[in-house]
């Protein structure tokens, strides 16, 4: 009896058993530049021992009169510019080799006015935004792309369409290697984003999932519940854990975020911690940033 072909069907499927075993992840995710508070790459804590991305945030495709418009996809950095430039990021990398840059695009508000996915047609919006955000991509030299759209003006499949189709152009022509989106528990916002995921999630890299949007008070059990009902919802995907320092809600720190992480990674599914944002965390010194990033680079 020939056993060579039966080796080789065992052997392809415990490969493909490796392939899916769940393993946790040494990854540090910042959002930057949003709130123009003069904070530096430079400043924030850099663990050698971990991946960093700083997520400079945001470019809006809005004007930027006093009554910014929606323009359709063509975008424009509104990060702290001058202290997040091309050459500082050219200089940050240089000195760490484990550090990523990427772009957030849409955010919140821009001039306190909510900033809306407002496309005129799907065509004419990727075909801006794939021009104006391969500019920014080879000016800035930038890893990666968020998407973190807050407000709509369109459906959910024109929506899916727009993100899905710009990821995959900037990924085909490896503008960026790195996409992220950054959903949170809304009913007026996640159904975008599980269109999105359903037809392009193979294109989409991390779920920077806003945790800290859930109610301040948020108790370790419920953290976990949040995890595994997002990770049901993007299922495959790699749902990152979160808290702000902005005085916003979630697991905190001082409440036990870092044991809801722990019981992750004993589980294997850490897939990495992002923290909004470096803005807030200047002025005490980044002091979870530090404590972040010795956790995943600690093997316990």
């Amino acid at each position: 009896m020939d056993l060579l072909p039966i080796l080789l069907v065992l052997l392809s499927a415990f490969s493909s058993i490796q392939a899916v075993t769940p393993a946790n992840s040494k990854l540090f995710r910042e959002y930057i530049g949003a709130e123009f508070k003069g904070v530096r790459f430079s400043d924030v804590p850099i663990n050698s021992k971990v991946e960093v991305h700083f997520i400079l945030s945001f470019a809006i495709d809005y004007t930027s009169s006093s009554s910014p418009s929606p323009t359709n996809g063509r975008f424009k950095a509104y990060w702290d510019e001058d202290n997040l430039s091309p050459s500082h990021v050219s200089a940050t990398k240089a000195l760490h080799s484990n550090v990523k840059v990427c772009v957030s695009l849409g955010g919140d508000t821009i001039r306190g006015q909510p900033a809306f996915f407002k496309p005129r047609s799907i065509n004419s919006w990727v075909s801006n935004a794939i021009s104006s955000i391969t500019k920014i991509a080879r000016e800035y030299d930038l890893d990666g792309i968020d998407i973190d759209y807050e407000h709509f003006d369109a459906d959910t499949n024109t929506f899916a369409e727009c993100i899905g189709r710009l990821l995959s152009h900037l990924k085909e022509q490896k503008i960026v290697s790195i996409a992220s989106i950054a959903p949170y528990d809304n009913d007026s916002v996640q159904p975008y984003y599980l269109a999105l995921w359903r037809k392009y999630g193979h294109l989409i890299d991390y779920v920077n999932f806003q945790f800290y949007a859930y109610d301040k008070g948020t108790t370790i059990s419920q953290f976990l519940d949040h995890f595994e009902t997002q990770s049901s919802n993007y299922r495959g995907g790699k749902v990152l854990v979160s808290f702000g320092t902005d005085g916003s809600g979630g697991l905190s720190p001082e409440n036990g975020f870092f044991e809801a992480c722990s019981k992750l990674r004993r589980e294997k599914k850490l897939h990495g911690i992002f923290i909004w944002s470096a803005d807030d965390s200047k002025k005490a010194g980044f002091p979870y940033e530090k404590q972040s990033q010795s956790f995943l680079a600690s093997t316990k």
